[in-house]
């Protein structure tokens, strides 16, 4: 989860200002809200997270000690393809997560036909992750949405209008997945060669391929 802080500060002459820190991590925020309060020189501290909800030093000693033990600082990679000629698409992602202090990476394709092109197929991909999440008891946190659809993620974050029907319930419908564990989505699109990972899935799927695993990472490799 990331918050801000918002303070204000004295100086030893009296004087005093109101700061409003840039959005970090909670982890670093509480380290950084101990240290100020040994000054002595703050008050009125207010811890805010991105929902503009306040929380106290308790209260976020409390939430991380809980977080521990739940996936957190989750990242999605997704990607979907389409074949013209069969009409069949490949969904697969990538999400890297950590839990208990381990670091984590599920890995999970699909093969569908329902779908009729291959930006549908990008969206149903992202769909298939988060509804993944879910069964991993992802929720209320800030998650990293990262993919090399230009077309998706831009609409997705708002950059451009989602202008056909059925890509507009698609949107709709991870919008709703969404709002319904509680994740803010933070967009990032990356070029084909960062979302390899997500495209071999993808390909892998189309082949009759199918991969679903999960397997603990080393975080110094």
């Amino acid at each position: 989860m990331d918050v801000r802080l918002e303070f204000t500060y004295k100086t030893p002459r009296g004087l005093e200002t109101l700061m409003t820190s840039k959005e970090m991590r909670a982890e670093k925020a509480l380290l950084m809200v101990e240290d100020m309060e040994r000054t002595g020189r703050v008050k009125s501290l207010q811890i805010i997270d991105g929902n503009d909800s306040t929380w106290t030093v308790k209260e976020l000693k409390k939430y991380l000690k809980g977080v521990e033990t739940e996936p957190h600082d989750v990242t999605v990679y997704f990607d979907g393809g389409y074949d013209v000629q069969t009409r069949k698409s490949g969904l697969g992602f990538a999400v890297y997560f950590q839990q208990n202090g381990k670091h984590y990476r599920l890995r999970k394709n699909a093969w569908v036909e329902e779908l009729e092109s291959n930006n549908e197929a990008e969206y149903a991909a992202l769909h298939f992750a988060l509804k993944e999440l879910e069964g991993l008891g992802v929720h209320h946190l800030t998650l990293k949405i990262k993919g090399d659809s230009q077309v998706v993620i831009s609409q997705l974050s708002g950059d451009w209008p989602v202008t056909e029907d059925t890509l507009n319930r698609w949107a709709d419908r991870v919008e709703a997945q969404l709002d319904k564990l509680g994740l803010k989505p933070v967009y990032e699109h990356v070029t084909r060669k960062s979302n390899q990972e997500a495209d071999q899935l993808a390909s892998q799927a189309l082949k009759g391929i199918e991969i679903s695993g999960t397997i603990e990472l080393d975080p110094t490799n």
